[in-house]
Parts: structure tokens; C-alpha cells; sequence
């Protein structure tokens, strides 16, 4: 037995397919107010996020140059002299890792060769998570919901993943929408901002 087919969605208008979300829709100045500051942020959010992620990346990367700087450096070395099996001695992947940070940084403040940099970026941070599987007794106090003070320095390293996930999600040319389906300003559409 055939069933009745459900009626044929309307298309979404322009008032339904982007209802406002301000909480200050009764007040027209305070919308405003908000919707200037939204589309400034969405502006502005990406590029700042890369350049921030940009200067950890330099700063940290920097710090591995100089002897005794960088707290990182020796659960680094260690992760890399195991992840190679010794092949790679602390004497070369210390200074290799602090360059190809350093690349990264570069990489991420220029705004240039960013598939490239973000390529470099995950395979430095799938080494830079593998320490809270290979020494888990100075990673963890209590596995896997209490994290030593290197456990937290590790995961806190999910956020610049992130971070470098909606920078890739711009290399070709996407951006943040402060209110998708409405008009952006300077489109003539967008009288009353």
C-alpha cells in the first residue's frame, strides 16, 4: 500500500531562512549596536585567529633555539627519540622541530602558503599528542580524566587544531557570516545598518 506523500516544502524566505538572533530585537538601537560589533568580529575573527596561532607557534618554536628556554624541550626530544627508535638523537630533533615551528609561525603570520603550512602544522601536532600515549605516567595522575601539568600543556594543543582547522576552511576564500542569508553591507541591500 503506497503512502501519501508529504506536501512539497515551500522555499525559506528571507525573513524564515535567517531569523534574527539578536537578543535585542526590540530595541532597533541596540540591534544595531550588536549587529555592527557581529560583523566586525566576523571580519576580523579569522585572520586574527591565524596570527595568533601564528605567534605561539614562532614564540614557541623560537624558545627551542636557545638552550634551557623552552620547558618543552625535553618530553619533545624524548617523544622524537622514541617515535624514530633513537635514530634521531635529541642533538638534531630538537633544533629540526624549533625550525619547523618556527616555519609554521612564519607560515601562519605571512598569511602565505597555507596548505602547506597547515600540512606542516598536523604532522608536528600528531607528534605533539603522542607523548600522552608513550609516557602516560608523566602525562596522567589518573588516566584518562586527570592530566599532570605536561598532560594539560599537551591537550591544551587540541585548541590550536581547531584553530587551524577553520583557518584551512578558508584557503579558498570562505569566511565567517555574521548573519548568513542577510545582505552583507556595502551591497546596497544593506540600508538601515
Amino acid at each position: 500500500m503506497d503512502r501519501p506523500s508529504a506536501p512539497a516544502a515551500s522555499a525559506p524566505t528571507a525573513a524564515s531562512a535567517a531569523p534574527s538572533r539578536s537578543p535585542f530585537a526590540g530595541s532597533p538601537t541596540l540591534d544595531r549596536l550588536d549587529r555592527r560589533i557581529t560583523l566586525a568580529l566576523a571580519s576580523v575573527a579569522v585572520p586574527a585567529l591565524r596570527i595568533a596561532v601564528g605567534v605561539v607557534f614562532t614564540w614557541f618554536g623560537a624558545l627551542k633555539l636557545v638552550p634551557g628556554l623552552s620547558p618543552a624541550a625535553e618530553l619533545a626530544t624524548r617523544t622524537i627519540e622514541t617515535l624514530t627508535f633513537g635514530v634521531v638523537p635529541p642533538a638534531v630533533s630538537l633544533p629540526v622541530l624549533a625550525a619547523w615551528e618556527v616555519l609554521i609561525g612564519l607560515g601562519l603570520l605571512s598569511g602565505r602558503f597555507l596548505r602547506a603550512t597547515l600540512l606542516l602544522l598536523v604532522a608536528q601536532m600528531a607528534g605533539t599528542l603522542t607523548p600522552l600515549v608513550l609516557f602516560p605516567a608523566e602525562t596522567w595522575q589518573i588516566f584518562p580524566i586527570a592530566p599532570t601539568l605536561e598532560g594539560q600543556y599537551i591537550i591544551k594543543n587540541l585548541v590550536l587544531v581547531a584553530a587551524a582547522m577553520v583557518v584551512g576552511a578558508t584557503v579558498r576564500g570562505g569566511q565567517l557570516e555574521a548573519e548568513p542569508g542577510r545582505p552583507r553591507p556595502g551591497t546596497g541591500a544593506d540600508q538601515g545598518l
